[in-house]
């Protein structure tokens, strides 16, 4: 006999779905069954389809939660304007590396070469890359003496490194570490000592 759900409101249902199934399609990709999410889950099969019309509009779902902040907004926030700027960059490109690294891995595994048009281009995802970048400039800011480019320069080209160098494939295979990306953008934009 199947497990029998623990009672949860519709919304929490569907939201601890999405979490589960995001999780195993990290491990199995778009081969995961509505079967393994139910087991991973601990409910009945019948209950996935109950919190959601098909396994495809629970896997959109759970694409969706991967492409939104998260808390890599949180973990930047964090980060202690009182150090050293190299060290807040260290700090910042490995937030920025763990958040890209999951995203291509579960890209990967999905068979996408990109996100989904209409999450990319959705207002929320304009307002998701708008607010990083503010967060990014902030963590720079109070340095900004210390470059030879503008702010929003020196941060578009550390956060594209990060990007690339995060990369597997980008990167050939040989990632880039936060200490290599923040010591070539720092070297390459910062001011020259006289």
């Amino acid at each position: 006999m199947p497990p029998r759900a623990r009672p949860m409101s519709p919304e929490d249902r569907r939201s601890e779905l999405t979490d589960v199934t995001l999780r195993l399609m990290r491990v199995h990709g778009r081969d995961v069954t509505t079967r393994q999410i139910a087991e991973a889950a601990g409910i009945a099969e019948g209950t996935v389809f109950r919190a959601f019309g098909s396994k495809d509009e629970l896997m959109d779902a759970a694409l969706i939660r991967a492409f939104e902040p998260g808390d890599v907004v949180t973990r930047i926030e964090e980060i202690d304007p009182g150090l050293p700027l190299r060290e807040r960059l260290v700090l910042l490109v490995s937030i920025l590396q763990q958040r890209f690294r999951a995203t291509f891995g579960l890209m990967q595994k999905v068979g996408l070469m990109g996100p989904p048009a209409h999450l990319h281009d959705a207002e929320a995802a304009v307002a998701w890359r708008a607010r990083l970048a503010d967060l990014l400039v902030g963590v720079v800011a109070d340095d900004a003496d210390q470059l030879a480019v503008p702010v929003d320069e020196f941060v578009h080209v550390l956060r594209l490194l990060t990007f690339a160098g995060s990369h597997e494939h980008v990167a050939d295979g040989r990632l880039l570490t936060p200490d290599r990306i923040v010591d070539t953008v720092l070297h390459g934009l910062g001011k020259k000592e006289a």
